[in-house]
């Protein structure tokens, strides 16, 4: 049946069909402070050069810091790192009161340590699409773990299961 007074509840269910997995989109906040946040709203756009674009609500705090510095950094979690994830979906007051997660260097970036992949990001252009910004940002570092993906689906966490069978 098809629905046509569209609300913000319906579109979130709607989308929660659509498994993705699980990133962290990091920022630095000044020299000593990484700031990030849980994000499925991520692609890659182009090969040549190497193009990956986040998309970021503009009320959330990550958004005026990666306007400010032109950077971002994309950790592609495990399936170990569930509490990473859950980490950064905590509200920003309450989450400063918590250790932050481990990160490290990648370029002139800040990314999860241990993810399955990282990267670092310059932003090369981004559009207003709604309530939200797509960034656009050209890949200048890579780092690319061994695991098994953290997943998004039916807004829970998830994993992949394994479906091979021993003939």
């Amino acid at each position: 049946m098809a629905i046509r007074d569209i609300t913000t509840e319906i579109f979130r269910s709607a989308w929660s069909n659509f498994a993705t997995g699980v990133t962290i989109i990091t920022t630095k906040e000044n020299d000593d402070i990484v700031h990030g946040m849980t994000a499925n709203g991520v692609a890659s756009v182009s090969l040549e050069p190497p193009l990956a674009l986040v998309i970021i609500g503009h009320e959330r705090n990550t958004h005026p810091l990666i306007v400010k510095n032109l950077r971002f950094g994309i950790s592609i979690l495990s399936s170990q790192q569930q509490q990473i994830a859950r980490h950064y979906t905590i509200p920003y007051e309450k989450r400063l009161k918590l250790d932050p997660p481990q990160t490290e260097a990648l370029g002139d970036s800040r990314v999860i340590s241990g993810a399955l992949t990282t990267m670092d990001c310059r932003v090369v252009d981004s559009y207003n699409a709604g309530d939200h910004t797509i960034f656009i940002g050209q890949v200048e570092n890579i780092n690319i773990g061994k695991g098994t993906p953290l997943l998004y689906f039916h807004s829970s966490f998830t994993e992949l299961k394994s479906t091979s069978t021993n003939a």
